[in-house]
């Protein structure tokens, strides 16, 4: 078998549709995970790389299925591309109520604990062991948007994890890497490139970029070898306003 086993959650749409894709385009085994089986199958087209596996990642039991599904289909998983996940509900603090702030969380943080530690599993037990995992972050990491309390809380929440994924995998050649992403083009960013409020309370139309870019660091990610691993980067449209002042 030539090409490394790779998971990639999300996988219907958007971002993940376009790492799947051009991992695909690399040669790789691209299992296609998300809860829609037609956008699945629609990323997955007639590549014969890919699987498709449905699941929702922010249920124990699914992941744990989608994760034997990949065991009893390759025996093996080098690559895990932890991409699902929701903008949430917008608004201040004080007007997210709580059932919404668990949803958020759930797709975006519990998800990617439960995906990691079945994929953790499986790189230290297999052989040759080790693998890379790769977190999809966002520039929110680092700076909130306005009214974005859930969403950009999540967004550092992955940062901690994917530090103590790398820091816990290293005896067992297992990498973790954060890829943080500001306004590539896809649905979740329509309404950006029309108009998104500014932190002074301004609205702004932002600049965005194509994913492919996004799949191509990707790629680039899955290639390094195991002795080799990339912390965190930002990929963003060169002009949208994060860097400084705006």
């Amino acid at each position: 078998m030539t090409g490394r086993v790779v998971v990639v959650t999300g996988a219907g749409s958007g971002l993940g549709r376009a790492m799947a894709t051009g991992l695909l385009d690399a040669g790789h085994h691209v299992v296609l995970s998300g809860r829609n089986w037609a956008t699945l199958e629609e990323t997955a087209g007639d590549h014969e790389r890919a699987v498709v596996v449905p699941a929702d990642v922010s249920l124990e039991d699914s992941v744990h299925d989608l994760f034997r599904a990949v065991a009893d289909r390759f025996g093996r998983l080098d690559v895990l591309i932890n991409n699902a996940g929701t903008f949430g509900l917008c608004g201040g603090i004080d007007e997210i109520e709580p059932a919404d702030w668990d949803r958020t969380v759930a797709a975006n943080l519990t998800s990617m604990f439960l995906c990691s530690r079945e994929a953790v599993r499986m790189m230290k037990a297999q052989s040759p062991r080790g693998g890379r995992i790769v977190n999809n972050g966002s520039v929110s990491a680092h700076t909130p948007r306005p009214e974005s309390v859930a969403y950009t809380a999540t967004k550092h929440g992955v940062s901690g994890l994917t530090k103590s994924i790398a820091l816990d995998g290293r005896d067992f050649d297992i990498c973790c890497s954060q890829i943080d992403i500001g306004n590539a083009a896809t649905a979740m960013t329509q309404g950006i490139g029309h108009a998104a409020r500014q932190a002074d309370g301004s609205m702004l139309a932002e600049p965005t970029f194509d994913p492919r870019h996004v799949a191509d660091a990707v790629v680039y990610l899955v290639g390094l070898p195991l002795d080799v691993n990339v912390p965190s980067m930002t990929i963003m449209a060169n002009r949208m306003p994060f860097v400084g002042r705006g």
